[in-house]
């Protein structure tokens, strides 16, 4: 719905949404005062103003006009209305597309991972700029369809996750892919995800009302009808697989980044992961996965084990070192490189050798690539079609053998199937609600 807060916000009493109402009859007035294209800056659309897209909206506003937003929850608009009062606001992003045709040229997407690929998909398809954060979907089959279409309409396009502009993770990765520390052997990730920050592995919630400021059937989309629960919206989505894609979707294109850049870690062979059991409907508390990666471009094979929920590889690996909440080991033949957090910006041998020095390509900042490659600079380095698909599609090929729980899965990349079954094709390429899709 277009024009700032909806009737049905204000019969639901939001004191939010009457402030909201105040500024949208503004708007509506006269419209957005829109820059046109010439002056150098960008006119960007919000998709999700809560959480990470706030700060999302904050980093775009240094770039660019903030010219509509969208959010299905009327405290999230109202707040981010009182930022750009010139901003028209909308509750679904279908409606924002429709009613701004011809004044954006980018959007920034942070909603729900159920909604990346519908997002992602209809912006390209309006001929817009794309940032979308990560994972760039939920799952493998609309990572492939983005990327594709990402490439075919030759749109500047960029996933949200920061640390791929870090000149030191650049610097490790030119280095392992140069060899100086000689061959790769194993990659062993970590993250403390979901413990304290969400639950997993757990029984759905009791049926509640919904906020009054949360339009929750759009909030649903395209997934299956449920009921409202507390612990859906905001952030708990992350632990149900018809939402988020757990712990290792949430965090792993974070901590997968520095490997996957050093060493090409796409289209792995087979998976195979052993968790503390799961429903199917909300994941694991915990789950190891096992990547076997084939030789790749003069690559040797290499294996790569990802660790959440707590759970952390053997300390024998890097003597004297002690393992944070989240961290890398890779393992080559001469060295073993550790990072010791997420955000891939402080990396050491174990041991403590000296980093050697190394000229990489430095970013001018995340947002700031995004913003250059869409006003037609070099692409963003986690542009879709180049890395962002292929990261994404690693990442959650993890979950499949979450969801196996024990047997080694084949993997057939091309195909995008699992060899010799069919039991996972609904992980794979998911079905929409009418009204919804990819």
């Amino acid at each position: 719905m277009a024009n700032g807060i909806t009737r049905r916000d204000v019969l639901r009493g939001s004191a939010a949404a009457v402030v909201g109402l105040a500024v949208g009859k503004v708007e509506a007035a006269g419209g957005p005062q829109l820059r046109s294209k010439g002056d150098g800056r960008l006119r960007i659309g919000i998709i999700g103003c809560g959480g990470k897209g706030w700060s999302g909206m904050q980093d775009a506003a240094r770039f660019g006009d903030i010219v509509s937003l969208c959010d299905i929850d009327a405290q999230n608009r109202s707040k981010a209305m009182l930022e750009h009062p010139r901003a028209s606001a909308f509750d679904d992003y279908r409606a924002m597309y429709d009613a701004m045709r011809g004044k954006l040229d980018a959007v920034v997407i942070s909603t729900p991972d159920h909604h990346h690929a519908i997002a992602t998909s209809l912006a390209l398809h309006h001929g817009l700029h794309t940032y979308c954060e990560k994972p760039l979907t939920r799952t493998i089959w609309e990572a492939r369809q983005i990327a594709k279409l990402a490439r075919e309409k030759k749109l500047a396009t960029q996933m949200g996750n920061q640390s791929t502009a870090s000149t030191n993770m650049r610097k490790v990765a030119a280095h392992i892919q140069a060899g100086t520390f000689g061959h790769a052997k194993e990659v062993y990730l970590w993250t403390d995800r979901a413990k304290g920050w969400w639950p997993q592995g757990v029984a759905r919630p009791k049926p509640s009302n919904p906020p009054k400021t949360v339009d929750f059937d759009l909030w649903l989309g395209p997934r299956p009808i449920r009921p409202y629960a507390d612990g859906y919206h905001p952030f708990a989505w992350r632990g149900w697989w018809d939402f988020g894609t757990g712990s290792l979707g949430d965090m792993g294109c974070h901590i997968f980044n520095m490997p996957f850049m050093a060493l090409d870690l796409r289209d792995p062979v087979a998976v195979r992961a052993e968790t503390s059991g799961h429903n199917r409907d909300s994941f694991p508390e915990w789950a190891i996965v096992h990547y076997e990666f084939g030789e790749r471009n003069g690559r040797p094979p290499v294996t790569l084990h990802w660790h959440d929920g707590g759970k952390r590889p053997d300390p024998a690996l890097a003597p004297g070192i002690t393992y944070n909440g989240n961290g890398s080991l890779v393992v080559c033949e001469k060295a073993t490189i550790y990072c010791p957090d997420e955000s891939n910006t402080e990396f050491h041998i174990v041991g403590g050798a000296a980093m050697p020095d190394i000229d990489v390509d430095e970013s001018p900042g995340h947002m700031a690539e995004f913003i250059r490659a869409a006003q037609g600079g070099k692409p963003a380095r986690s542009n879709f079609p180049d890395y962002a698909g292929g990261l994404t599609e690693t990442v959650l090929l993890g979950n499949l053998a979450i969801w196996a729980d024990g047997p080694r899965l084949e993997w057939d990349a091309h195909q995008m199937q699992v060899k010799g079954t069919h039991e996972f094709d609904s992980l794979i390429k998911p079905t929409f609600n009418s009204g919804w899709g990819v």
